[in-house]
């Protein structure tokens, strides 16, 4: 039983201490693992069940216990060989960084509750736009992950869009307001369209606008799209295809949506971040003239869980679609950024302490240099392997995404799916399936900081040995 302890520093220091060493030998030990595997879920469950405990406990012990049930479930998405999504490997600096802000427990909800989490979003977001080429002056709201960025920004846009032609979403909802018609390639990701589902836009009433083979949006059917529109219009974009990584042409989709009053907005969850290399920023050119972006800290800048950025170009509609007001909480006197107008929460993680920690941890060289290295790690993976008799690249490799298929015509579903399971047991390496067209592929991502192409060339001979397997149905 814990002791009587209001300031719970004993407690404090046995927890902080036994968090700290077996973080940093899971750490090590994934990073030399020769194999990740992984229990079930049912296995998990088990694991924790019980009844709920009658007395407390010893924090340093609540770890022990912790860290012994759930090591056999931890999925190492940490790990150099993770390739199943587009996962950062939450980098040691941004952890501890994250480790402080859950330790000082500050709500990020407004400068007066929280100076130094208010102070650090602002130089963070600064640093951000700089980083990504977009306009200085635009409003970042930190938030969970892309699926709110976008939901936040498109709330942006809603607002701006029937602003517009006279009618206050805000105050008046959207009973009995003019229609509006959203814009949206036939690749986009699942996420936006569950934005569009909490906004009351629905995901159903879209304009779907016709791609090429790669998923990028046809700049020539957008336009045709748009022509056909009346009244208030959203586009979506999209900066990185989740399977293929293709990006949208948006130097000649931005003019055509400016012309016709359009709100331009791109899901760039880990596309956007090509605007910060040096050699692959050929993908997104014209992505600047958008009206809002959203993407992750925790795909490409590695930071931890729960690190997402809605970026607006007019900061107005920003703050309009999300101000929370409340007597008890007024805006200080002269403050020249709100932490709460941006976002969803009022009570939230101060989440740009990670984000400053991870882009002081990397630096603009940095940053710039492991997004070049994953997309040659991908594109090597990719034709390398392609080169292998029953074994087809779906789609040329853009950036850090692409798709394999094992086998020929319709044997080919089964035997795709058959090889992806097969890596996944043998876990050397952790890769998913995706549908893609019609067909199942293997579906490849890298984005992990600490994949280099010494890893990369043990999955090539880790996918190649589960596919000799399938074929001699062993």
């Amino acid at each position: 039983m814990i002791q009587d302890d209001p300031a719970n520093t004993s407690n404090a220091r046995g927890a902080f201490a036994a968090a700290a060493r077996h973080a940093a030998a899971y750490r090590r030990d994934v990073a030399a693992a020769d194999r990740t595997p992984t229990a079930s879920y049912a296995e998990m469950l088990a694991a924790f069940a019980g009844p709920v405990p009658e007395t407390g406990s010893d924090g340093a012990q609540i770890i022990e216990d912790l860290v012994a049930r759930a090591t056999p479930g931890i999925r190492a998405s940490t790990g150099p060989r993770f390739f199943g999504w587009v996962i950062g490997n939450s980098h040691p600096t941004g952890v501890a960084a994250d480790w402080l802000t859950a330790a000082w427990g500050q709500n990020a909800g407004n400068l007066i509750a929280a100076p130094a989490a208010s102070a650090v979003e602002a130089v963070a977001a600064e640093w951000l736009l700089d980083l990504l080429g977009l306009p200085a002056a635009a409003s970042v709201g930190f938030v969970t992950g892309a699926t709110v960025a976008n939901t936040v920004c498109l709330a942006a846009a809603r607002s701006e869009v029937l602003r517009r032609v006279g009618w206050d979403v805000e105050a008046d909802g959207l009973f009995g307001a003019p229609p509006i018609t959203v814009l949206i390639g036939e690749d986009a990701h699942a996420t936006v369209f569950s934005g569009l589902k909490y906004l009351g836009l629905g995901a159903r009433r879209v304009v779907t606008v016709a791609s090429d083979a790669s998923g990028r949006m046809r700049a020539d059917a957008f336009e045709a799209a748009i022509q056909a529109t009346s009244g208030p219009v959203i586009a979506i974009a999209q900066a990185g295809q989740i399977n293929t990584g293709a990006c949208d042409p948006f130097a000649e989709i931005a003019p055509i949506a400016r012309a016709a009053g359009a709100w331009l907005h791109v899901d760039g969850a880990f596309g956007l971040w090509a605007q910060a290399s040096r050699r692959y920023t050929d993908r997104t050119i014209g992505i600047e003239l958008a009206d809002s972006w959203g993407t992750d800290g925790h795909k490409w800048l590695q930071t931890p869980y729960d690190c997402g950025y809605a970026i607006v170009r007019d900061a107005e509609a920003h703050r309009r679609a999300m101000t929370i007001a409340a007597s008890y909480l007024p805006p200080p006197e002269g403050a020249e950024r709100d932490p709460s107008a941006y976002v969803l929460e009022l009570s939230r993680r101060a989440r740009g302490f990670a984000t400053w920690a991870m882009i002081r941890q990397f630096g603009r060289e940095g940053i710039a240099a492991m997004i070049d290295r994953h997309c040659d790690i991908a594109r090597h993976m990719g034709e390398t392997l392609a080169q292998h008799p029953g074994i087809s690249l779906v789609a040329p490799v853009d950036l850090n995404q692409f798709m394999l298929r094992f086998g020929e015509g319709e044997a080919g579903d089964a035997q795709t799916l058959a090889t992806v399971r097969r890596i996944q047991e043998e876990a050397i390496a952790f890769i998913g399936s995706a549908s893609w067209r019609g067909r199942w592929v293997m579906r490849v991502s890298v984005t992990s900081a600490a994949t280099t192409m010494e890893h990369a060339e043990t999955t090539i001979a880790a996918i190649l040995q589960a596919w000799k397997a399938v074929v001699a149905g062993t």
